[in-house]
């Protein structure tokens, strides 16, 4: 199978694991603690990447260490963001908000790496601002701090993509994946430690919760999200992530019986073409 082929299949998977991950996350937030259950979350995910690839991880240079320092400070601001912003919303808004990180990668790389950004772009991020306020304006035309939250984490959740894209070019990509998941762990560990009750999960279904999001929403997630940017632009790795509000928002009303307002279906539909205009402009090399 060619390698593009199969890098595209391997992001399909994690998006529908990513998908699962909110109604997971929300769950788990009833029993846990926000950086207890990031923690928990990362450490398993660690320790079983370790255990995989520890020949890659015995041979890491300070460069590769350097960059998952990098990328695990952002990815903790990522989670912190979606894990708290899942509190105070719903888990289909989530989905959507969160969703737009795919528009904001062409302009991150814009700023940063000055690529060119596209009339596509441009009309995309006018039916995000569109969609976002539908979504979640309500009637008294303000918007809760859940929302808020996971609009942070979709910027955040950008500058990763974009960084990731860059790093894997230069260091071993699993090593790289790894490490940033171990420091993400021991970082929200200290904060846990420090601000919260830490605790293991008590019943069985919270350890299900935790070894979901551990083993396949972040260890096998993020580990083949950077083996599959080796073969595929950052922008063809948004348009596949972009399912991923599909994903949740199949999930949340499957499980929960959760609904969008008529306001809000008809915002995250706006906000879902926003990131398909975007992740579907093709670049000058003809890249997706």
């Amino acid at each position: 199978m060619d390698k593009k082929v199969r890098a595209n299949l391997m992001l399909l998977m994690i998006t529908v694991f990513w998908g699962a991950s909110y109604i997971l996350t929300k769950i788990g937030l009833e029993t846990l603690e926000t950086f207890n259950l990031i923690s928990l979350r990362f450490i398993i995910a660690f320790l079983v990447g370790a255990a995989v690839f520890r020949k890659d991880i015995l041979n890491t240079d300070i460069k590769t260490l350097r960059y998952s320092l990098v990328l695990s400070l952002v990815l903790f601001g990522v989670f912190i963001s979606m894990t708290l912003g899942l509190k105070y919303t719903s888990v289909s808004s989530a989905g959507f908000l969160i969703s737009l990180s795919v528009v904001l990668v062409p302009i991150i790389s814009f700023i940063f790496l000055k690529e060119r950004l596209r009339k596509k772009v441009i009309i995309s991020i006018i039916f995000a601002l569109i969609g976002i306020t539908l979504l979640t304006l309500n009637e008294n035309l303000s918007i809760n701090r859940g929302d808020i939250l996971c609009i942070v984490c979709a910027i955040l959740f950008a500058v990763h993509i974009v960084l990731t894209g860059e790093f894997v070019k230069k260091v071993n990509s699993v090593t790289l994946s790894v490490l940033q998941l171990g420091l993400v762990g021991i970082f929200s560990s200290i904060f846990s430690l420090f601000t919260e009750s830490f605790k293991l999960p008590n019943t069985p279904l919270s350890w299900i919760v935790v070894l979901g999001l551990s083993i396949l929403c972040t260890a096998l997630g993020y580990i083949v999200q950077g083996a599959a940017q080796k073969y595929i632009s950052p922008t063809h790795t948004g348009l596949i992530l972009s399912l991923e509000p599909v994903f949740s928002a199949l999930f949340a009303y499957i499980f929960l019986g959760e609904f969008l307002t008529l306001k809000g279906y008809i915002g995250a539909i706006i906000l879902l073409l926003s990131v398909l205009i975007a992740a579907l402009d093709l670049d000058e090399k003809g890249r997706i």
